[in-house]
């Protein structure tokens, strides 16, 4: 899905050129004119999302635009709902903004803002939800950097409740780690059946990531968890609203990788904030 929008990004827009732009609808406007040049596409909705400034360009905004499409394909049409990010000055609109001394693009600097609704208690593993700072970290239990980073993470902040409230938000990624689909699942039911940290848990499990049978996948996790989650309650409503909800979130914060983390409400890459959080 996303070559799929970027071939049509670079199929219709010349994205190192500066376009006049001021509002947001005549950003959506723009764009909706430039993506319908493209003949493939049927239906398209096109709409600012949120702005933010940008700290190190004074009167520069970064625009997270949704982009609603429908293009035509075989043997059926193909839906595409992806978020992009555009920078203006409030003249000028461009789709690439690059610091010429250190080569960094700024949109890997931009995401949605973590919203205060988006912290359910449901994904709270430890401290108190009125703590001082938040954390929401997503991650692939078989992730390797995931597995030497969450676990310390974790331990580190269940030290401070009063200081941190960590709510820990499921995203694996099944094209590297099939196997973590339904680890992922069987930890979302442990927890609902009332076993004590199994996030913390879901690390220390060995398991092949490219298993794919949920008989050996929930053998191992049976085992190492001393539960009894059955391949049924994988699929239960309850433990699929959770697993869908945090997959969703996902999709629209932008998170692309593992682990990413949130603190107070902004994208942290450097993954340290916590560190120095008083």
């Amino acid at each position: 899905m996303l070559s799929m929008l970027k071939l049509l990004t670079l199929s219709t827009l010349l994205s190192s050129a500066l376009f006049a732009a001021t509002t947001n609808k005549e950003v959506e406007d723009f764009l909706e004119k430039s993506f319908k040049n493209n003949p493939n596409i049927t239906s398209l909705e096109v709409k600012v999302v949120e702005r933010n400034a940008l700290d190190d360009m004074s009167g520069w905004e970064a625009l997270i635009v949704s982009i609603d499409a429908t293009l035509k394909a075989q043997p059926a049409p193909k839906q595409i709902k992806q978020k992009m990010i555009w920078f203006t000055d409030g003249i000028h609109l461009t789709k690439e903004l690059v610091n010429i001394k250190t080569g960094e693009n700024l949109a890997d600097s931009v995401s949605p803002a973590f919203k205060e609704t988006q912290y359910k208690k449901e994904n709270l593993i430890c401290g108190n939800a009125n703590a001082k700072h938040k954390v929401a970290i997503f991650s692939d239990p078989l992730c390797p950097f995931c597995r030497s980073f969450v676990p310390g993470a974790i331990e580190h902040m269940k030290n401070f409740p009063e200081l941190y409230a960590l709510y820990y938000y499921h995203f694996p990624l099944e094209s590297l780690h099939p196997a973590s689909i339904e680890l992922t699942k069987a930890a979302i039911a442990a927890t609902l059946q009332g076993k004590k940290d199994v996030v913390l848990e879901l690390y220390k499990i060995e398991i092949n990531a490219n298993e794919r049978d949920v008989n050996k996948i929930l053998a191992v996790f049976n085992t190492a968890m001393k539960t009894n989650v059955k391949p049924s309650d994988l699929t239960s409503k309850i433990v699929m609203e959770q697993y869908e909800y945090d997959m969703k979130l996902a999709e629209e914060l932008m998170v692309q990788g593992t682990p990413t983390l949130f603190y107070d409400g902004k994208m942290d890459k450097t993954k340290k904030q916590y560190l120095k959080a008083n």
